[in-house]
């Protein structure tokens, strides 16, 4: 059975002409497509928010059960918002009258769609955050896991791109574990600063009358507090969805390098990774190609993310205080942010979980020359001041020596250097910056 179209809100009972058909879709935009994605948020906005208007009055207690239990029902269908709906606001609202009648029509005193749809999206925020987190840090896990398999490995390590110092394919794993716990805390500290409830601003200058329990409410929700001058509520609007945004495009960022060596890596003038099979194709006209399609199509995602980051960054300015419409195009931009930063965390865990390195191609790249630094080292060690000792091992070049692994690794002694991965301390971060996610999610 067809749903039939539910009017604006916003519409009055005795106007008899709406906006245009084709004016009217591009004011929705693609919203209703987000907002159907923020339904089930907006319910539980809109159940505190009931909650709220009982305890001062608005609703009877019997209203409210009448409203808990519908939506209950609401929560339990597939809901979905169409371009004739508007937003996911309308939806509820309109199901709530038809269940209920005038209770459903009482609903959206004290608030409006301003404050409502904020609710909404930093509740889903909140859950969507905490999945990109536990995401990277299963990428950090894999590399810890390869840091200590492939510590004896050694591998060129590379400046200006060309071939520098002795390292070993598992400090290559842990540098990439250490910035993805970096960037976990980061992104840690974004949902703390985000985790604030709106509700109570309604248009983003409160609401006349009514001694709105605002901080109850967002108790109720799990927010850790409300944004406390309701004009600040509107004018944070875009700034909290960049801050989420820049924390998100951290990792892609990090996902950008590390595909940017897998892809390098993969080359044939390279050769340290085993064929691509498992996280690329072939060719459809070279029969002995294998190309990294996951990693290639992760590194330019990164820049996905940061189109909608620079969007964030711009929308706000040179509007004055208050609400604006364009500022509907920050919910779009933040959700495809985090969109995109999931799917890329996502594709190159698989990539990470299959990739291997080639140990004897790595042993063919360890050339003698990589050992010069050493040298250098070696003769300082013996008394010879730093400056001289580098003059001598530039004219011995040609005469040094490949050192075994074990030879080569022992000379290291310092924590964090090739052969003295610390895994364990990079896993004991990953578990501090996810337990606050973790208690929180114990305790809801």
């Amino acid at each position: 059975m067809t749903r039939p179209s539910t009017p604006p809100l916003w519409k009055k009972s005795d106007a008899s002409a709406t906006m245009e058909d084709k004016a009217m879709r591009f004011a929705v935009g693609e919203d209703y497509r987000w907002d159907t994605l923020l339904l089930p948020y907006d319910i539980r906005a809109t159940r505190a928010h009931a909650w709220g208007l009982a305890e001062i009055g608005i609703l009877s207690r019997t209203e409210f059960e009448a409203v808990d239990r519908a939506l209950d029902a609401l929560a339990e269908q597939e809901l979905s918002v169409r371009p004739e709906d508007e937003d996911s606001h309308t939806v509820i609202e309109h199901r709530l009258t038809e269940a209920l009648g005038d209770t459903g029509k009482k609903i959206h005193a004290g608030r409006s769609r301003n404050d409502q749809v904020l609710a909404a999206l930093r509740l889903y925020l909140r859950d969507a955050l905490a999945d990109v987190m536990r995401q990277t840090a299963g990428m950090a896990r894999i590399l810890c896991r390869r840091g200590k398999e492939w510590e004896q490995y050694l591998m060129p390590g590379y400046t200006h791109m060309q071939r520098a110092m002795p390292s070993t394919a598992g400090l290559w794993a842990m540098g990439y574990a250490e910035l993805f716990a970096v960037d976990i805390e980061r992104l840690g500290e974004t949902l703390g600063r985000i985790n604030v409830s709106p509700l109570g601003s309604a248009a983003g200058y409160g609401v006349p009358g009514l001694a709105l329990p605002r901080k109850e409410v967002a108790r109720r929700l799990g927010f850790d507090g409300v944004q406390e001058h309701v004009t600040v509520v509107q004018l944070s609007r875009g700034k909290l969805e960049l801050d989420v945004a820049h924390a998100l495009a951290q990792i892609a960022g990090t996902c950008n390098r590390l595909a940017s060596d897998l892809v390098l890596y993969h080359t044939a003038e390279f050769g340290f990774l085993e064929p691509a099979d498992a996280y690329g194709t072939g060719s459809s006209i070279m029969p002995q190609k294998r190309n990294p399609d996951i990693p290639e199509l992760a590194r330019a995602s990164y820049h996905r993310v940061l189109a909608e980051m620079h969007l964030l960054a711009s929308l706000p300015a040179n509007l004055p205080s208050g609400y604006h419409r364009d500022l509907q195009l920050a919910k779009e931009a933040v959700l495809r942010a985090v969109h995109t930063t999931s799917s890329v965390a996502d594709a190159m865990t698989a990539t990470l979980r299959n990739m291997r390195f080639d140990p004897a191609r790595l042993e063919e790249a360890v050339s003698p020359d990589l050992f010069a630094t050493a040298r250098a080292i070696d003769l300082t060690q013996k008394g010879a001041p730093f400056r001289e000792a580098y003059r001598q091992t530039a004219a011995e070049l040609e005469t040094l020596r490949k050192p075994s692994a074990e030879e080569a690794l022992s000379a290291y002694r310092v924590d964090g250097y090739p052969g003295q991965c610390r895994p364990e301390r990079i896993l004991e971060r990953l578990k501090s910056a996810l337990g606050a996610v973790e208690k929180e999610e114990e305790s809801a």
